[in-house]
């Protein structure tokens, strides 16, 4: 087989990107019936499908490792032509996607994006998921770096450690008088409504069965917002664990209580990303670890 085209590799990226190959062709200022010419061109080059005509559309197990290579590759060829224009000439935008889990993203990660030096240059794409999950989008080609709980490394990437994020049992005093007035026993959890993020989000169960020994589970109000699910603590619909950072300020204020005061769980994060000779992935994991330095147990 000879080299691959890429076009047919940008292409292949704008669909998985965009969801639709209609997406894709707006925004490579394409027809449609070209990126579907190109991607069938791709396919019979690698004699694979390589994209699932769903919505959205998605990469096939063989189009994953394409979707990779497409990905660095633009990264590697936006890095070199703002080197080579130079900043008179306006650089140009380096594009970043990285995959971060929502907690991290409400307390520590947006510093580290401040801290990155000549970020004018640099275009971010934010993506959450949860932290046992963000690595997919890695494995997929979705993403360039990742904010993970998993701490072996993608294939292609490299790994790091951060730290760990703290999180505690948190509730309005009201709402553990009723709730928790003989402590946090599996009874008292078994009935107490409890507030998480979404259906991926392990952290309460995880804690409920560290400390009672049992894999409980308590009526569940789901809130999607790291705000959100806080207000909701405060206004006494139900209790959940907090990161530190957070919670340390309703601490303060008698807004809320910890439930198991010297008990706590702690979820580890790693930093992954794509292992490539690049500016922007080395400055931005000097940023990182610097920032979890200070910021993660």
């Amino acid at each position: 087989m000879e080299g691959l085209d890429s076009a047919q590799l940008r292409t292949l990226a704008a669909v998985v990107a965009e969801g639709s190959f209609d997406a894709a062709a707006r925004l490579l200022h394409v027809t449609p019936s070209a990126v579907s010419q190109r991607i069938k061109a791709l396919e019979e080059a690698v004699g694979q499908v390589l994209v699932r005509r769903v919505r959205p559309c998605v990469a096939t197990e063989a189009g994953r490792p394409l979707l990779r290579l497409a990905g660095q590759l633009a990264l590697l060829e936006r890095e070199a032509l703002a080197d080579a224009r130079g900043p008179l000439a306006g650089g140009g935008l380096v594009r970043v996607a990285v995959v971060v889990n929502a907690d991290s993203l409400a307390t520590w990660f947006p510093a580290a994006l401040a801290r990155l030096p000549q970020r004018a240059g640099l275009s971010f794409d934010l993506r959450q998921d949860d932290q046992d999950h963000t690595a997919e989008l890695l494995r997929d080609g979705s993403v360039t770096a990742a904010v993970t709980a998993q701490r072996e490394a993608v294939q292609g990437c490299r790994v790091q450690r951060l730290g760990a994020m703290r999180y505690r049992a948190l509730s309005t005093p009201e709402f553990a008088a009723d709730h928790f007035a003989a402590g946090f026993t599996a009874e008292a959890v078994a009935g107490a409504p409890l507030l998480v993020f979404d259906r991926k989000d392990r952290v309460q169960h995880r804690f409920i069965r560290a400390v009672t020994g049992r894999p409980l589970d308590p009526p569940v109000h789901y809130a999607p917002s790291v705000p959100g699910l806080s207000e909701l603590i405060r206004l006494g619909l139900g209790w959940s664990m907090v990161p530190e950072q957070i919670a340390e300020a309703d601490l303060a204020t008698g807004r809320c209580v910890d439930l198991a005061p010297g008990r706590h769980l702690d979820v580890p994060l790693y930093w992954q990303h794509w292992r490539l000779a690049s500016n922007v992935l080395t400055a931005l994991t000097a940023a990182v670890r610097a920032v979890t330095t200070e910021r993660l147990r």
